[in-house]
């Protein structure tokens, strides 16, 4: 693993655990060069997931790109970080069974609006907006009146 300090290349291993997710390993790691001390992440990856855009394009599906959507869109939401965690590891095994190398976007997508949807209908609605790429307050207006169930009118 490379120094992020002094980018040596031979760096040593002091102390591994179980990280809070259960699902990855927590490694502290020193570099004998410049004395620098850091943290990695090793988590198991099934395999290499590659996503295709709706233009067409392909590019090497992204953890951190998926895990930074979904914490935007539970910003200031009042559920706890680790089942935050738990959701998208379960969501990346999900990709990684689905038995396919080459994902579309819009699969991912409607993954994670199925998976906000039971955890957090606020959170289900901010990431809508933007992969549904609302454009003015009646998106928002249509979109959450197909939550609310049918209410019957008073008469």
């Amino acid at each position: 693993m490379r120094c992020p300090f002094c980018g040596n290349i031979d760096t040593q291993v002091k102390d591994s655990r179980p990280a809070e997710d259960h699902v990855s390993i927590r490694r502290r790691r020193f570099c004998p060069a410049c004395g620098g001390r850091f943290t990695t992440y090793e988590r198991v990856q099934l395999r290499d997931l590659v996503v295709i855009k709706t233009s067409g394009r392909r590019e090497d599906f992204d953890r951190d790109k998926l895990e930074r959507s979904i914490r935007i869109s539970m910003q200031k939401r009042p559920v706890d970080p680790e089942r935050i965690d738990q959701m998208i590891s379960g969501i990346v095994r999900r990709l990684e069974s689905m038995g396919e190398t080459d994902i579309p976007s819009k699969v991912i997508g409607e993954i994670v609006m199925e998976t906000l949807a039971r955890i957090d209908t606020v959170a289900y609605v901010r990431f809508a907006s933007v992969y549904k790429n609302f454009q003015a307050a009646d998106d928002f207006d249509k979109f959450v009146s197909e939550l609310r169930p049918d209410v019957a009118p008073e008469t």
